[in-house]
């Protein structure tokens, strides 16, 4: 059994509709789905955050970080 789950819910996490975690028979469908979700969060989201992805075991960790302002 492999699992999706995020490290922490930041305000756009928790006004979605995605919960976690999420439980996958096959390690490549949860890789797949943890990316496609970090690319979906990343894209879709306020741009205050970035999301990455970390494999921990048996868990692939969706990971939230404060994005770099842009310097103009």
């Amino acid at each position: 059994m492999y699992t999706v789950d995020i490290e922490k819910k930041c305000g756009c996490v928790k006004k979605s509709d995605l919960e976690f975690p999420k439980t996958f028979e096959d390690k490549k469908e949860a890789e797949f789905e943890a990316l496609k979700l970090a690319n979906f969060m990343n894209a879709n989201f306020c741009k205050k955050h970035r999301f990455f992805v970390n494999e921990e075991g048996n868990t692939f960790k969706i990971y939230v970080e404060l994005s770099c302002p842009s310097v103009s």
